[in-house]
């Protein structure tokens, strides 16, 4: 299997655009009266799957981040599901036309959800890959109620009494 050196070189990316390009070409059709609406927002959600794509590739150095934004990614893929719907109901696209794009849509789903569930694979254990544990965020000091309130007791915390 051939090692992705980019996100551009990922299957799934590579889907997502033809699905960009493809509901674009499809909402040329839709009345202007849907310009500000349902074309503008099918447009954003069928293009943001790419990005999302794109936004986790550069996120895996931190395998949580990385599987966030491919959940972003299929969030969007189902958001555009939606518009397509949308526009079926509204007539403006035929029930065949929906159907493609939502098969290949859904093709796109399974596509991320194979992703995350494998999501070790794409980040691994080696050098470029951050694993922090939580206790490396936090420091020693005395809990904040050791210290005297000037709202509470009219002492100022660096006042001794």
């Amino acid at each position: 299997m051939r090692h992705a050196d980019s996100f551009r070189d990922l299957v799934v990316y590579q889907k997502a655009r033809a699905v960009s390009r493809r509901f674009f070409e499809l909402s040329k059709s839709f009345p202007a009266e849907e310009r500000f609406s349902l074309t503008d927002q099918g447009r954003r959600s069928s293009r943001s799957i790419g990005a999302q794509i794109a936004e986790a590739w550069a996120k895996r150095g931190y395998e949580k981040h990385f599987v966030s934004k491919l959940t972003d990614a299929d969030g969007e893929q189902q958001e555009t599901q939606h518009w397509a719907d949308t526009a079926l109901d509204c007539g403006y696209l035929t029930a065949q036309m929906r159907d493609e794009l939502v098969d290949e849509l859904e093709r796109i789903g399974r596509m991320l959800q194979a992703m995350i569930d494998k999501s070790g694979q794409f980040c691994g254990t080696t050098a470029s890959c951050a694993r922090e544990s939580a206790g490396e965020y936090f420091i020693d000091r005395p809990p904040l109620t050791s210290h005297l309130s000037p709202l509470t007791d009219h002492r100022s915390p660096t006042t001794d009494h």
